[in-house]
């Protein structure tokens, strides 16, 4: 018996449109410039040793406070987008995101760049939640999962801008140059952002918010974790997303450098290769969940599973460099997991309300970003610990898919009971909506 979610349209659903597209294209604009800020240290790492003198386990800190204050923001960002709303968000965001990469471009310290690197990640915490939020406020909630992995796809085009322009600008004009001049694509997107976003159409404004406090925040995060899809959705997210960003945010281009023994070229078009797989699978994964919803978690334990199985290949081969065709498909393989991150969130989105819906994304958003910010950790630390042993340090990316896998596989079952009683209850109140 097909699990299949129904595509009946339910009561008050938005009716997409041009004007959907529009509005919504703006919201992806901002996360679009948000990426390229988040992964510009991927291609600088080894610039920013040079830069600030430091060792692998300080170079790690850059990315490990990035995220950590990304992380941390997850969940007051998720309440913050229900309660103001997407512009107010996501147009702080902007703003902080901005300053922070102005900050990084300018710092004359160690210490000032962590600081600017903190502020750039607060920022980059406000957007793809409020572009979630967008999506589920302008399209209809079939659409749900194709829109959310074609957000996740020009997120990744931002990421192509860093592995193929910021490298580019770093070798032909240097640090400040380079990162000032990124910066400016931050003012750029304000500009629309401030004019033309609004947060719903006509007719579909949401209920009116509650009175903001203390309890209204614990019933929020109560109430959404106690579902058991946000929590499966946080799991699936933890256990996808992080060895892609693990290897795109700063770990990638040192390996392939240092112990492969390849140019910078040649590892920038490797980081290159990573994301243009991902935007390909996004495309088909989003289209195969918004048609077969029961492949959820197929897609999701499946790109586990080879994921593990590519990295354990490359790192343990056992002679001193990994085969080039084996580094290419081990990078098409990474490919597939922002997309396989991305079904964390269409397990969490029909088990909580519209109203809900902000915090529910944050708690799934926190899951790959702590497992990323884990591991970016313990490789700097084992890098030292080991006289820069890589096989030792990327090892420590199967730790955390067990423990991610172990509980996908525990949450699983009673996730798809609960959900297929929200289905029963939205097809009921569909068929008696009065005419």
């Amino acid at each position: 018996m097909s699990s299949a979610v129904p595509t009946l349209s339910l009561p008050g659903d938005p009716p997409g449109g041009r004007r959907a597209a529009w509005v919504w294209g703006i919201g992806v604009a901002v996360y679009f410039v948000a990426i390229i800020f988040r992964t510009s240290l991927g291609v600088a790492g080894l610039d920013a040793a040079d830069r600030f003198d430091v060792n692998a386990s300080a170079l790690s800190t850059f990315s490990i406070l990035q995220l950590l204050v990304y992380a941390g923001m997850q969940i007051p960002v998720g309440l913050m987008v229900d309660r103001l709303g997407t512009k107010r968000v996501l147009t702080i965001g902007a703003v902080l995101f901005t300053v922070g990469q102005l900050g990084f471009a300018l710092s004359p310290s160690y210490g000032m760049a962590l600081a600017a690197r903190a502020l750039l990640g607060c920022g980059d915490a406000m957007t793809f939640i409020s572009v979630l939020r967008l999506g589920s406020r302008w399209f209809p909630a079939r659409r749900g999962p194709l829109i959310g992995q074609v957000a996740a796809l020009f997120g990744m085009a931002g990421n192509l801008v860093s592995t193929l322009f910021i490298a580019r600008a770093l070798h032909n004009f240097g640090w400040t140059t380079t990162f000032v001049g990124s910066s400016l694509a931050g003012a750029a997107v304000l500009v629309p952002l401030l004019l033309f976003l609004k947060d719903h159409p006509e007719g579909h404004e949401p209920p009116p918010a509650e009175h903001a406090g203390a309890s209204y925040v614990r019933r929020q995060i109560a109430a959404a974790w106690r579902e058991p899809g946000t929590r499966l959705g946080m799991w699936v997210h933890f256990t996808t997303q992080f060895p892609a960003m693990v290897f795109l945010l700063l770990w990638g281009m040192p390996f392939l450098v240092e112990a492969q023994g390849l140019s910078r070229g040649t590892a920038g078009t490797l980081l290159t290769l990573v994301v243009l797989s991902n935007m390909v699978v996004g495309l088909v994964y989003g289209q195969i969940i918004a048609r077969h919803h029961e492949a959820r978690a197929p897609i999701a334990l499946g790109t586990v599973a080879t994921t593990a199985l590519l990295w354990a290949c490359a790192i343990f081969y056992p002679a001193a460099h990994t085969p080039m065709w084996l580094l290419t498909v081990l990078c098409v393989v990474l490919g597939a997991c922002g997309p396989a991150s991305m079904v964390g969130f269409d397990f969490a989105r029909p088990a909580n309300p519209p109203e809900r819906q902000g915090t529910a994304s944050g708690i799934v958003n926190m899951g790959g970003f702590i497992a990323s910010m884990t591991t970016l950790f313990a490789v700097g630390v084992l890098l030292d610990a080991t006289g820069g042993n890589y096989r030792a340090a990327f090892a420590s990316v199967f730790v955390l898919e067990a423990l991610g896998v172990a509980q996908i596989l525990r949450l699983r079952r009673r996730a798809a009971l609960r959900e297929r009683d929200h289905h029963v209850v939205s097809r009921v109140e569909a068929v008696h909506v009065p005419a």
